[in-house]
């Protein structure tokens, strides 16, 4: 037995400081007070000018400098769900008082300091009732607004990031499985997987047949189209890279409008937008599974929200010229998921009634947007009519596009994404609709025996070796083209089926 006795030094690791990124508080624009200072500052700064510069790259830093001068900046920490969320200026008020009346009474314990302290105590108690009830009636006329809509998420949000132990860790997994605990080695391990991700391709067959492209000049932006993009914008939404949110053109009203048209012709007759917007956001949000495991992560690209408006004016434009086919029922005008659902149904009736089977099959695409070969994106446009000159703007929103990864140790260096339709963009629903829409040509039929809504197809058919036989046409199609059919996803239903029930006619598709 050996009995000893051990003195340890033990050295503190000092733990690298989090930097949190400080954010203008952009929301407060939504009060006309705080609105009308912004313009007088923005209006001072610009030397008493009521139109703003034509030049991008001033006019983003004197914005971005005026919010934060105007408007503050918070501390980047998030927002805690308080239990006094309720608190207001009479019951801070009336507690101040009831805390100076017990240090009286424990001073001089007289029966009137007693009951001078008492009854502030119960006065406490009624002024905060009465914050209550009043903070709880607002609250309920508030959630049926849209803002009240938002406030209401962000209270779900939070509550469900309390159940959770950890959000998201500092160190992660390489692809073997070993632990990455430097900031340097975390942040290549996230640019790695997501530059990996945004990426992979589909196999495909080249295209040999070329396209003839329409040549033909196209009218210069006008105010209106730019009032109109500009109302479609919603607002409190996370704001892109360059950090100017489209409140902030609201609020400039009619300079903005004038300042934006000048700006989207000159890109326009360039074909070169400002280096700015190509500039990509992606946070990182933590799915179900291992905290140290890339692969249950998401991202969200944020996108600069004038690229945004510059992305609407030009969808407002090529919706114009192309028409796509009625089978599309997403993102159309005066179309909707439910009325594909509602012409479903009513087939789906009819042959119940006739005692007919009626065989169909959901077809579900693998990651269809991440996934479209930016050659056949500009092939199905220049297909589709439309003039060369909008390829060409379009072709310019994702060539030299920059991608930059945000996660719990800073942001990654930037990476080219050279697939897919970028996610969160105004501009790729329609994009895609175009693609669909040219690749199905072929194999489609008439409403409601094929109907889409956006990835989404449903193929109807009278018999089951019919429907086999258009969903192998159109895996086909879409296969030799780069989009892949889910096996995993797309489901067949037999409606009527004499051989067995209707609830056991439907089936995976493993073909």
């Amino acid at each position: 037995m050996v009995v000893c006795r051990m003195t340890l030094m033990l050295c503190k690791k000092k733990r690298s400081k989090i930097e949190i990124e400080k954010k203008t508080k952009w929301w407060k624009l939504k009060k006309e007070e705080c609105c009308e200072e912004f313009r007088q500052t923005l209006r001072q700064a610009l030397g008493g000018q009521v139109l703003l510069p034509d030049d991008w790259e001033t006019t983003a830093e004197v914005i971005r400098e005026t919010g934060r001068k105007v408007l503050g900046v918070s501390s980047g920490r998030r927002k805690e769900d308080k239990e006094t969320w309720w608190w207001n200026e009479e019951v801070q008020d009336s507690i101040q008082r009831k805390r100076l009346a017990k240090k009286k009474w424990d001073m001089d314990k007289t029966e009137e300091n007693r009951q001078e302290y008492m009854e502030l105590q119960r006065r406490v108690k009624r002024e905060v009732s009465k914050a209550k009830q009043k903070a709880y009636d607002e609250l309920y006329t508030r959630l049926d607004t849209r803002e009240g809509e938002k406030d209401l998420y962000r209270l779900a949000r939070q509550r469900d990031r309390d159940g959770k132990d950890v959000q998201q860790v500092r160190v992660i997994n390489d692809r073997d499985g070993r632990v990455l605990t430097s900031e340097e080695s975390v942040q290549r391990r996230w640019k790695e997987y997501f530059e990996e991700l945004m990426n992979e391709e589909n196999e495909r067959e080249k295209r040999v047949e070329g396209v003839n492209s329409v040549e033909q000049k196209v009218d210069k932006i006008r105010k209106d189209e730019v009032r109109k993009a500009l109302k479609r914008m919603k607002s409190g939404k996370a704001v892109g890279p360059d950090d100017i949110p489209v409140e902030v053109w609201k609020c400039l009203g009619e300079a903005a409008v004038e300042f934006l048209t000048s700006l989207f012709n000159r890109v326009l007759e360039s074909e070169k937008m400002p280096e700015e917007w190509r500039s990509v956001l992606v946070p990182i949000f933590k799915n179900k599974g291992d905290v140290q495991s890339c692969s249950n992560y998401r991202g969200i690209k944020l996108m600069s929200h004038t690229m945004k408006l510059w992305e609407r004016v030009v969808e407002a434009r090529l919706r114009k010229v192309v028409e796509i086919c009625e089978q599309q029922y997403g993102f159309m005008p005066r179309k909707s998921t439910t009325d594909a659902i509602c012409a479903l149904r009513i087939l789906m009736e009819k042959y119940r009634d006739g005692q007919r089977e009626l065989h169909c099959v959901f077809v579900d695409l693998e990651k269809a947007y991440d996934r479209v070969p930016r050659e056949e994106l500009w092939y199905c446009m220049r297909k589709s009519g439309e003039a060369e000159k909008y390829v060409r703007v379009v072709q310019d929103m994702y060539e030299r596009s920059r991608t930059v990864v945000k996660c719990a140790v800073g942001q990654t260096e930037e990476f080219k994404v050279e697939v897919g339709l970028h996610q969160g963009s105004a501009l790729s629903l329609f994009l895609f609709a175009i693609v669909m829409d040219q690749l199905s040509k072929e194999v489609r039929q008439e409403s409601p025996w094929t109907m889409m809504f956006a990835d989404d197809i449903v193929i109807c058919s009278e018999s089951r070796e019919q429907v086999e036989e258009n969903l192998e046409r159109w895996r086909f199609v879409l296969e030799r083209r780069g989009t892949k059919v889910s096996r995993s996803k797309t489901e067949y239903m037999c409606v009527n089926e004499r051989e067995r029930s209707a609830m056991k006619g439907r089936d995976k598709v493993t073909g």
